[in-house]
């Protein structure tokens, strides 16, 4: 296990305490972590982001201001580069819409807040298992 290369999460989330949630618990857990508060910042990032820096995972928060999750999970899925990064949607809302809309617009995985970190990190590890599959080769 010790060779195994750290999984990289990117974790969009307008709530700076959720975000030192996941620095501090992603973290510790072994996970390479880089977070954004801002919807725009992240959608910038991924546009401009080297196939290197890309994540293996993404954890994207459903109501933020500005642009909300399911618009920001169109836009990675637009760049070719990170179309295959499985996202897991992280959100207080725990409605069959809000689910169905995150699914249908390219969530893997759906997880309600608040969330337990071991419940999130068996999310994580699975889509990091899939990310690497799907990863074009270089």
């Amino acid at each position: 296990m010790a060779d195994e290369p750290r999984i990289k999460v990117v974790a969009v989330d307008d709530d700076e305490t959720i975000l030192e949630i996941y620095e501090t618990g992603l973290a510790s857990a072994g996970c390479e972590i880089r977070t954004f508060c801002e919807p725009k910042k992240a959608r910038e990032f991924f546009k401009a982001a080297k196939p290197a820096e890309l994540p293996d995972v993404v954890l994207m928060d459903i109501m933020m201001p500005g642009v909300d999750g399911i618009s920001l999970m169109g836009d990675i899925r637009s760049v070719d580069a990170a179309a295959h990064i499985p996202i897991i949607a992280v959100s207080g809302l725990n409605d069959a819409a809000t689910l169905n809309d995150a699914l249908l617009f390219g969530a893997m995985d759906y997880l309600v807040k608040p969330f337990d970190l071991e419940s999130l990190m068996a999310k994580i590890r699975k889509a990091a298992e899939l990310s690497r599959k799907r990863a074009p080769k270089a």
